[in-house]
């Protein structure tokens, strides 16, 4: 994950082992917010034929992972749950700038970093998880990482290394805002969130 400015820390990782039934509800949610980000940008650039395709594609695969978490919660017994937001999005998103073309550019590197993240971390948790958690979360691994090298391709052809500032200045840019969001300590405990807090730790 080069994209990734920073790693993800041993304390997140031990927290999300013990508290892996609410992670996988984050999960969940995560799944379904990574379509309709998707789909937003469809909805947003609807004459980039190129970006609508590829997405569209993505968003109907993100709704599959949704649905085989969905199955996975049942068959573990671990039941849905509304959950409050974590501050993480919301974070990345006031880090993008306001004005087209250079938040379509932001946009999509924002989407790559996310995915690079997830990724990231199925792949750290894996190896650490009892099964059926374990395989899923290793194959979860392979289809993120080619998410956020879509993400990073799109990017890349809206934002040539030739524009000012270019995309890759403002991937490094926002690679910071990120690790800053994921190494700071946190109140809450979620798939995208920072070093967790003791209030924050499953009991």
């Amino acid at each position: 994950m080069s994209i990734l400015a920073a790693p993800t820390g041993e304390p997140w990782l031990q927290a999300a082992v013990c508290g892996w039934q609410g992670l996988l509800i984050d999960h969940a949610n995560c799944e379904k917010k990574a379509a309709s980000s998707a789909l937003a940008l469809i909805f947003a650039y609807p004459e980039d034929r190129t970006l609508c395709a590829a997405l569209a594609r993505l968003a109907r695969e993100e709704l599959r992972h949704f649905e085989q978490v969905s199955a996975l919660m049942q068959r573990l017994q671990v039941p849905f749950e509304r959950q409050r937001p974590g501050r993480y999005a919301a974070g990345l998103r006031s880090a993008l700038r306001l004005q087209e073309p250079a938040r379509k550019c932001d946009l999509l590197l924002a989407g790559a970093l996310i995915e690079a993240r997830s990724a990231e971390r199925f792949a750290l948790l894996a190896p650490r998880l009892s099964s059926p958690l374990a395989g899923f979360y290793g194959q979860l691994a392979e289809s993120e990482s080619r998410h956020f090298e879509l993400y990073l391709q799109l990017a890349r052809a809206v934002c040539p290394a030739d524009d000012a500032p270019g995309w890759q200045p403002r991937l490094q840019a926002l690679a910071a805002a990120e690790a800053a969001l994921i190494t700071a300590p946190d109140p809450l405990l979620r798939f995208h969130s920072g070093a967790p807090l003791a209030a924050a730790l499953p009991d």
